[in-house]
Parts: C-alpha cells; sequence; structure tokens
C-alpha cells in the first residue's frame, strides 16, 4: 500500500518548543504510517513527546520541520474531520451531558438536533443513556471520560487521537473503557475508524492495538514499532496470553534500555 493511501503519514517530524533559556527539542526526525481502520498505541517515557505528535497530527502545532498529511492532505491547520479525547474530559459544567455530547455540532454551525439521536444512541452504546440529563459533577470521572469519547464520535470523524484518556482513572474503570473502546471502534473490518492512541501503559498498548510504537526518551523518536499479533475481538483473557506477556517484556526492555 502507497503512503497517499495510508491515513497518517508522518515524514521526518521534528519539533523545537522556544523557551526563556535553551530550546527544547521535543521530536526529532520521527517517521510512521497508519494505515486506515489501524488502532495504533504510542507509548514512552514522560515527556518523550508523545502528547506532542498527537497534537501535529491534528494541527493544533505546526512542526519545525518535516511533514503530516492525514487521508492525503497536507495538516497546515487543525483537521476539522478528527475527533480528539484528552487526558481530561473537560465537559463543560453548566451545560447536560447530551448537550456537552452535541458541542461539535454546534461548533460546526450544524443544526444540533439533527444530531440529538445520534449523541443519545452513542450514550446508550457507553452505558449512559440513563444520564444524559445530568451535569458532569453528578457523574463519575469513568463516565464523564465516556460522555467525552460520544462528544468526540457525534460527527462520525474517520479519525480519532487519544492522549492518554483513562490516565487519571483506577484500574478496574480503565480496564472496563478498553473493552467499550474495542466495542465503538468496531471488531469488523471495514467499520472500524483509525485510531492513534497515547499511553504510558504497556498493557494497555498491547491490549487495544494493532501496533506499538515505542519512542525515546527526550528528544523523541521511535525505537521500534511492534506488531500485535493477538486475536480478536479481545478481552480480558487475552491478558493471560502467554504472547501478550512476551510482548510487555520487549516493550518493557526497549524502553528500559535493556
Amino acid at each position: 500500500m502507497s503512503a497517499a493511501d495510508s491515513a497518517i503519514v508522518v515524514d521526518g517530524i521534528a519539533m523545537t518548543y522556544a523557551a526563556a533559556g535553551e530550546p527544547v527539542e521535543a521530536l526529532r526526525e520521527v517517521s510512521l504510517r497508519v494505515e486506515r481502520g489501524e488502532l495504533v498505541a504510542i507509548v514512552g517515557p514522560s515527556g518523550c513527546g508523545k502528547s506532542t505528535l498527537l497534537r501535529l497530527v491534528a494541527g493544533l502545532r505546526h512542526a519545525t520541520s518535516g511533514e503530516i498529511r492525514v487521508d492525503g492532505r497536507m495538516v497546515t491547520r487543525p483537521m476539522p474531520d478528527v475527533g480528539m479525547v484528552f487526558q481530561s474530559p473537560i465537559l463543560l459544567r453548566w451545560r447536560s451531558i447530551v448537550d456537552n455530547v452535541l458541542l461539535p455540532a454546534e461548533l460546526a454551525g450544524l443544526d444540533r438536533e439533527r444530531y440529538r439521536g445520534r449523541a443519545e444512541d452513542l450514550l446508550r452504546l457507553v452505558g449512559l443513556d440513563g444520564f444524559a440529563a445530568k451535569r458532569p459533577r453528578e457523574l463519575s470521572g469513568g463516565m464523564q471520560q465516556r460522555a467525552a469519547l460520544c462528544r468526540a464520535l457525534l460527527l462520525d470523524p474517520p479519525l480519532l487521537l487519544m492522549d492518554e484518556p483513562f490516565g487519571a482513572l483506577d484500574a478496574l474503570t480503565r480496564d472496563e473503557l478498553n473493552v467499550e473502546l474495542l466495542g465503538v471502534w468496531g471488531e469488523t473490518a471495514g467499520q472500524r475508524k483509525t485510531i492513534l492512541f497515547v499511553t504510558h501503559s504497556i498493557p494497555e498498548a498491547l491490549f487495544l492495538a494493532d501496533r506499538v510504537v515505542v519512542m525515546t526518551p527526550r528528544p523523541g523518536r521511535i525505537a521500534s514499532v511492534v506488531d500485535v499479533a493477538l486475536p480478536r475481538p479481545r478481552t480480558m483473557q487475552t491478558r493471560a496470553d502467554a504472547r501478550f506477556g512476551e510482548l510487555a517484556l520487549q516493550i518493557y526492555e526497549t524502553l528500559s534500555g535493556r
């Protein structure tokens, strides 16, 4: 498959931030291809540029050098057909949950009522159908993050960028949301969105991804790309697979330099 057919092409990206003292080099010569319908996870130490790379793909920042293409188009500004889920849900506290989910339609100048049915369907899909009228303060952290995922999916974007969306949650809730994310993503080829998922968790990366990109300490470079040849659909039993443990150790040794 040619680069033009890929969902994301990152070609020789470098990123240096201006600082009061010396400039901070966040990324150096990063090149990566993500195919359509693929779920790719990025792991690496804190400060290695994982989140920076995600924001560059979204067009929220401009690289110092190199180029990024999404669906064959050069990224020069924020991409309108990309869904993004951040580390924090960032819900508007004065709006109901369903009104938070409908926000992308409003910002795009679309008729929000045309999307109300989809918003309610998405809330039902993630187990929040009884909470549409609630305010964010009335929901747990995990429930708020489910709502944030619904908001990102409202306009049915082909590309979903996720920046450690479950990192602040307890282990059980995190595992539940991993399973729900795979359900939303779709286990049938041809229906899947392309997802680029940043995480600190090696088990989370392996559980979710088709491939895991392992990054070096700052300046972030790609140390290795690990193919995750584990069958789908994946369940909690997947983590008991011997191959899962072998891959986790492989990634850990790359990260730790052993």
